[in-house]
């Protein structure tokens, strides 16, 4: 089996990958993140998660390697809302999110000797009303500073949906089917390595 690398240092990506039942290692990349002039959303979050593919397939050297990147970015109003800069950045986005709809889209991408492809995955999420105190209380615990949005549906966050459209895994950063077809495309379905799980191997 060819191995598989994670180009990302996001442990909510790992745990997602991890899920499917692969093998793979890990190794981040560092990209410039921000959006081309007049760039769509959609085009944005699916050339980063390509870029970082690629980027993490240059890095490891390996003519046999398959390695995934992945980008998420929430969007309002036609906005890209990336990753808070501070507190009053975080509290201003999840005052803009409070009581509405927004749009999730995750792109996923597979880079190995054959070329890169890539998949976009968007996704519906709403928010209840959320009053100034929970906002207040939820920026200090720290957790929406290293996330798209502000928030973390699958921590303190997950509190402030109300509803959700779409793939949840998606939302955490990585789209477990897409991915796993995006790998069976590549000739490496993830059943395949079912059979090699630490578990069976301690039978």
């Amino acid at each position: 089996m060819r191995p598989i690398v994670l180009a990302s240092a996001s442990p909510r990506r790992a745990e997602l990958l991890a899920q499917l039942g692969v093998q793979f290692s890990i190794c981040p990349v560092d990209i410039d993140e921000t959006p081309l002039p007049g760039e769509r959303a959609d085009h944005y979050v699916e050339r980063l998660a390509r870029e970082k593919a690629a980027a993490g397939l240059a890095r490891t050297g390996s003519a046999s390697a398959l390695v995934l990147g992945s980008d998420t970015s929430v969007v309002c109003d036609g906005m890209i809302l990336g990753k808070p800069g501070d507190e009053s950045g975080a509290q201003a986005m999840l005052a803009r999110l409070s009581g509405r709809t927004h749009v999730v889209m995750t792109g996923v991408a597979l880079a190995g000797e054959h070329g890169c492809f890539a998949r976009l995955v968007t996704t519906e999420v709403r928010f209840r009303h959320l009053s100034e105190q929970e906002i207040t209380a939820y920026c200090r615990t720290g957790e929406p500073m290293d996330k798209a949005g502000a928030y973390g549906i699958q921590g303190r966050g997950g509190a402030f949906v109300s509803g959700l459209w779409g793939s949840y895994s998606a939302v955490v950063g990585l789209p477990l089917g897409e991915t796993a077809g995006l790998l069976a495309d590549a000739g490496q379905p993830v059943y395949m390595y079912w059979g090699h799980t630490e578990e069976s191997r301690d039978e």
